[in-house]
């Protein structure tokens, strides 16, 4: 583990404590059998900006506190081992990314005080496909009026049934698979035209699939610059890369808690099963693969706060070793616990639809290791 500040020592202790004291996947659960349509409750939320958590990466001049990207890490992380669900990740890192990094000081004042407060919730809408894909966007923007007309769809919205306002990815010149001719806009949640659905997907978490008909945004609605946005688009992408990455990390780390408990606990013939060398052996090796993925997802974290040059080769490194870990490790957490594992009552089945989810967000590993090698020169 990185050696992290006073600061980030006390926050990873507030959210260790109020994830486990108020927030168990116990909670997770009943959200997820009260069928509300958010996929989050408005109480878990309420308590996560009253922390203060939506104002880590917001200046202190805009109501933040600037504490950074790893500290946020620290804090998804903790949210990641007991599956907490709630617009933060989507909003307060994703969206906050793309204000930040492309948005006038006009677009930063009117957004991310209300982000800080919770009353604005921002998400990204960059895929078209369930392929992450995003020099293949279609979406089509065509100048109109002194504005934009929008048309076309956007699919698997992080938290797109509760964001105010989204950042649309959509082509205004070239034809898809062009990195140029993409513009970012920022588009309120109720315009006209814009529609929503809510997708349901295994992990019970709240994703959107958006249709643009004819949606009107004024020239100030542009985030950054016409047709250069895919430069902004990527930077955003790395973050929420390593940032997803984090709260991977924690939903594995739990996962080997969970099984490294079991192995301790459950007896075979007269002996615990973890005296067995085969299986101990399969602790240690996954013990080792927790490790490593954790150096790399804190390297990327660190990477972004010093603003390195090789960001792009250390986030993908970051979501791709991460995801590999959780991969294995979530199979291992039903593979060890046998037959209970594959019940809904016990929580070993959340853990691993999580993971398949999150492994996909963002990009597969697949898709990071062929960007990693493109990043080296292959």
């Amino acid at each position: 583990m990185a050696a992290l500040t006073e600061e980030q020592s006390m926050l990873r202790d507030q959210a260790k404590s109020w994830v486990t004291e108020q927030s168990p996947v116990v909670k997770f659960r009943a959200m997820r059998d009260s069928g509300v349509e958010l996929k989050y409750t408005p109480t878990t939320w309420e308590a996560m900006v009253e922390m203060g958590w939506t104002g880590i990466l917001v200046p202190e001049e805009f109501g933040g506190s600037d504490l950074g990207y790893l500290t946020f890490g620290v804090v998804l992380e903790e949210l990641g081992r007991q599956l907490t669900a709630s617009p933060l990740f989507a909003s307060a890192l994703v969206g906050t990314s793309a204000v930040l990094l492309a948005g006038n000081d006009q677009q930063k004042q009117a957004l991310l005080p209300k982000v800080v407060d919770g009353s604005e919730i921002l998400s990204l809408a960059v895929d078209e496909t369930a392929r992450h894909a995003p020099a293949q966007t279609a979406l089509q923007a065509t100048a109109a009026d002194g504005g934009f007309t929008l048309q076309g769809e956007k699919t698997f919205v992080m938290e797109g049934m509760a964001a105010t306002t989204f950042i649309v990815a959509a082509r205004t010149s070239g034809t898809a698979g062009d990195e140029s001719g993409i513009t970012l806009f920022l588009v309120a949640a109720d315009a006209a035209g814009l529609d929503r659905s809510s997708i349901h997907t295994v992990d019970s978490r709240g994703y959107a699939h958006l249709n643009f008909n004819n949606v009107v945004v004024a020239a100030d609605s542009v985030l950054g610059q016409v047709d250069a946005g895919y430069a902004d688009l990527q930077a955003v992408l790395d973050r929420a890369s390593a940032g997803v990455a984090a709260e991977m990390l924690g939903t594995g780390a739990q996962a080997f808690d969970m099984t490294l408990e079991y192995l301790k606990t459950r007896e075979q013939f007269g002996r615990v099963i973890g005296s067995f060398q085969a299986l101990g052996h399969r602790a240690a090796e996954l013990y080792t693969a927790m490790e490593l993925a954790r150096s790399c997802a804190e390297h990327a974290l660190e990477a972004i706060d010093s603003n390195a040059d090789n960001l792009a080769e250390v986030c993908s490194l970051s979501k791709c070793r991460v995801g590999d870990f959780l991969h294995v490790m979530s199979n291992q957490l039903i593979q060890i616990h046998g037959g209970i594992g594959m019940t809904d009552e016990f929580d070993a089945g959340f853990y691993l639809k999580r993971a398949r989810v999150l492994e996909t967000a963002f990009g597969n590993q697949a898709y990071h290791r062929d960007r990693y090698a493109k990043a080296l020169g292959f």
